[in-house]
């Protein structure tokens, strides 16, 4: 058997029941693993002592009953929720333990980790290089194998990005499909909690696990994910040829600013997929271009309404506590809504959001699933971009116009660029995360790339200079 700590949620599940070890000695596998890594990588804030349940990393944004919550932010550093988010419950009752909570981008405001109020998570592949963000120690923790699986949270990239750079499998939800309650709001019209794991089977089950109503969130849908569907067996037990499957590709997303490196190793994943039966159709997404200036006049906007609870009278004293990147935000949303602006900027992205939805469902009028990049580049160096706002915003290029749409994404370890893994982004009809992760699981079966891990454990226990 392979050791503890590497196996999937799946495989540690079937373990479990077969008694090949018991969950004490799984957790203690964990945090013994833990106590080794975390002051290396920076993944956890806060570390939980489970001797029961299946361990899984929350990312800090997600209230934990009794268990500090602090959104990465010096605000609320202090801050232990009366009551656990949906999500939480949910997993608890699917016999869940919280082994820790997850550093993470300040009121996961960021694309790569360094905007944390109290360290930098490191990237397990290159401690040089960043995690991405802002569920950036989700993504590491999974990565390094520091947890069975975690829960972040994807706004505008959040979730698929960091496991994009950590070569680790993240799918946002389509937007309704999780209850966001509990989840401390960033921007309530794009919000979704979803999981990070080692294998696209186990982010399934995570999300039959997490999805459907609690009658807390409206927007929440009714429909909870169905892992045993007869297209999630499909997926999973018998076949992963894609067959009569039609996989759009959009022109838009290999041109200028995509890595040469980058693209060689996401195009090769397209080719994959068409030898397993999938027809490759290119589509057009025309307003794409726009997508980030809109996500970047919308975002910014709910975020300075959410936030404004922290006003200096309700919470104590908060004005000198916000970090840079929050701050940015908060003034540019306030501007966008301010009066004699609002028509101008609010308003007019409201109305181009409106036409990057529409150019989806032309697409997906034509096709089954959309594919593409993740990311823009590989993970980059610490410090890099910390300088430069705008090249930082460019790494959600291609993440959040399925974030103003809604739909749901999935990003699948699909190669490796300069040493550094790339993840192949595989975009669904909103509540079709069905097909995604057929998709997801057929490429998956038929390639290596999730198996690899890197070699951070063997490294650090032998001294060599990472």
């Amino acid at each position: 058997m392979a050791d503890i700590q590497s196996l999937t949620l799946t495989e540690t599940m079937q373990a479990l029941e077969r008694k090949e070890f018991s969950e004490g000695e799984l957790n203690l596998t964990y945090q013994k693993r833990i106590a080794k890594l975390n002051d290396k990588l920076n993944v956890y804030l806060d570390i939980q002592v489970t001797k029961t349940g299946i361990p899984a990393a929350i990312k800090d944004l997600i209230s934990t009953k009794g268990i500090r919550t602090s959104a990465g932010s010096k605000i609320i550093e202090n801050y232990k929720p009366p009551y656990n988010a949906t999500v939480i419950n949910k997993l608890i009752a699917n016999g869940v333990s919280l082994i820790g909570k997850t550093n993470q981008d300040e009121f996961a405001m960021g694309s790569s980790g360094e905007n944390s109020a109290y360290r930098v998570t490191k990237n397990p592949w290159d401690l040089t290089k960043v995690p991405g963000g802002s569920s950036s120690g989700s993504a590491a923790a999974v990565a390094a194998d520091m947890c069975v699986f975690s829960l972040g949270t994807d706004t505008g990239g959040s979730i698929r990005q960091p496991a994009s750079l950590c070569g680790v499998v993240g799918l946002k939800p389509s937007y309704g499909r999780v209850s966001r309650y509990g989840a401390i709001a960033m921007s309530s019209s794009l919000d979704q909690i979803g999981p990070i794991t080692k294998s696209v089977e186990d982010a399934a089950k995570v999300l039959e696990w997490i999805s459907g109503p609690d009658g807390y969130d409206s927007n929440c849908s009714n429909f909870k994910f169905q892992n045993n569907t007869p297209a999630a067996r499909t997926n999973f037990k018998f076949q992963i040829d894609l067959k009569g499957l039609k996989v759009g590709i959009p022109k838009e997303y290999f041109g200028k600013g995509i890595d040469p490196g980058v693209e060689q190793v996401i195009k090769k994943a397209i080719k994959k997929l068409e030898e397993l039966g999938a027809e490759i159709v290119e589509i057009s997404l025309p307003h794409s271009e726009y997508a980030l200036a809109v996500y970047y006049i919308i975002m910014p906007s709910e975020v300075s309404s959410n936030l404004a609870r922290f006003d200096g009278i309700r919470y104590g004293l908060t004005r000198d506590k916000f970090g840079s990147e929050p701050k940015r935000r908060i003034m540019l949303g306030t501007y966008a809504l301010s009066s004699g602006y609002y028509e101008a900027y609010f308003k007019k992205a409201a109305q181009v959001r409106t036409l990057i939805i529409q150019d989806f469902q032309k697409a997906f009028g034509k096709v089954d699933v959309i594919v593409g990049p993740v990311s823009p580049t590989v993970a980059w160096d610490l410090g890099k971009k910390t300088d430069d706002p705008l090249s930082m915003y460019l790494s959600d290029i291609y993440t959040v116009p399925a974030s103003l749409a809604g739909l749901c994404g999935l990003s699948v370890p699909c190669g490796f660029s300069e040493g550094l893994p790339v993840g192949l982004h595989i975009l669904g009809k909103q509540f079709d995360e069905a097909t995604v992760f057929k998709v997801g699981y057929a490429y998956e079966q038929a390639t290596q790339w999730h198996l690899k891990k890197p070699e951070i454990a063997r490294s650090l226990e032998e001294g060599d200079n990472v």
